[in-house]
């Protein structure tokens, strides 16, 4: 939709006030994130090293030594500390939000890190998540209550509300914690679409949410750095994706809501629910992929597999940085056409055209898939034997040829 500037940025004086103020302070939020991330994450490797809190490899991983995998404490430090260096008081709604928000994100760095360290059971994680997010729904009265007219749908009663926004929560966060497969993916794409909720609030004059969006992209920036490191990787773990599952969930909701406001306003364009899952693009197809491919394959669609497009992508020979660099160009390209090319469509239509990128995305990982088989079966094929693979020295070879 079009963005509307606050009448106090667009009044004399007032845009030069917003710049020095509000959007000064979201920037420094976003670089001083990043630099506390970038701190605090060797100080978490030592640590984790020292207490052998490590990933080992296993069937899904896609890598080959123990990685530490608490980095989720920096990105939870580093975004709460770049979030509350600045009062955020210009509309005591969103402060309130906020508040509860928080409440929400210590439960959820509690669960993801006790999961990082013991491994918990699903349903006791799933549980935690729920009364996480109604917090935030039923205290907060923090909801999607309005269909943007898909199906011909506007207003949605309270009693279905609810359950959705819950669900809508539920599937943010899972979709991130379950693209947190290789290096760079879950924290890129969060990046990319942080940012993008972050720039918004902020041109509608919602620097809270603004900040608190910027704060977490510039942690996630830092992460970042030791995430593709061959000398000092560290993994986000269930602490980080899960903390930043429910603060996406939380700009996604927010995003909907504020937008509703705009439904009368002739320049607008009315497709905010769209908007939101061609930002998430990637999580929201990949989740829905494997789901649909495991309960096909008659197997139970939470039991982990290496089903994944990551997966795919990394067994079809690319490595884990031009793996996640793939799927981040398609969030920013999807975007980009879409702002481009959406016009005067409708929402209903407009989800029309998502499901057809979804059938075409279904058929294109089939092949992949099969691609990949190929590929690793040719190496098998072609791998040479451990003896042979070794360096002779030429006296032995004669006598081996002999």
């Amino acid at each position: 939709m079009e963005l509307q500037l606050p009448t106090y940025i667009i009044s004399e004086g007032g845009f030069n006030n917003m710049v020095h103020h509000d959007v000064y302070q979201c920037i420094l939020s976003f670089l001083i994130a990043c630099f506390l991330s970038i701190i605090s994450i060797p100080i978490i490797i030592n640590l984790s090293n020292l207490l052998h809190l490590t990933a080992k490899p296993g069937f899904r991983s896609s890598h080959q030594t123990e990685t530490p995998t608490l980095g989720g404490i920096a990105i939870f430090a580093s975004t709460l500390i770049a979030y509350f260096l600045w009062p955020h008081s210009e509309n005591i709604v969103d402060s309130n939000l906020i508040s509860l928000s928080m409440t929400g994100v210590i439960i959820l760095f509690f669960l993801g890190l006790k999961d990082d360290i013991l491994a918990l059971d699903s349903t006791k994680k799933l549980l935690v998540q729920i009364c996480a997010s109604l917090i935030l729904v039923a205290m907060g009265n923090f909801k999607v209550d309005n269909f943007y007219g898909i199906f011909g749908i506007h207003q949605i009663p309270y009693f279905v509300s609810i359950p959705l926004t819950v669900f809508i929560f539920i599937a943010i966060i899972n979709a991130i914690n379950l693209i947190d497969g290789i290096d760079g993916l879950a924290g890129g794409i969060s990046l990319i679409a942080g940012v993008g909720f972050g720039i918004w609030f902020i041109l509608n004059g919602h620097f809270s949410f603004g900040c608190l969006a910027f704060a977490m992209s510039g942690s996630l920036l830092g992460f970042l750095r030791f995430n593709f490191s061959k000398t000092s990787k560290i993994f986000m773990g269930d602490t980080g994706s899960l903390i930043i599952g429910y603060l996406l969930s939380i700009f996604a909701v927010e995003f909907l809501s504020l937008n509703v406001g705009y439904k009368n306003d002739s320049t607008a364009y009315f497709n905010a629910p769209i908007i939101v899952m061609v930002l998430l693009i990637v999580p929201i197809f990949d989740t829905l992929r494997v789901f649909i491919v495991r309960i096909v394959k008659g197997g139970s669609p939470f039991v982990a597999d290496r089903n994944h497009m990551h997966h795919i992508l990394i067994d079809s020979g690319l490595n884990h940085f031009w793996a996640s660099f793939t799927l981040w160009m398609v969030t920013i390209l999807n975007t980009v056409l879409f702002f481009t090319f959406h016009g005067d469509i409708s929402n209903t239509a407009s989800l029309y055209i998502y499901i057809g990128m979804f059938v075409a995305y279904m058929v294109l990982a089939y092949y992949l898939k099969r691609r990949s088989v190929e590929i690793k079966a040719r190496k098998k094929i072609i791998k040479p034997t451990t003896f042979e693979s070794k360096e002779i020295p030429a006296g032995k070879k004669l006598f081996k040829d002999l």
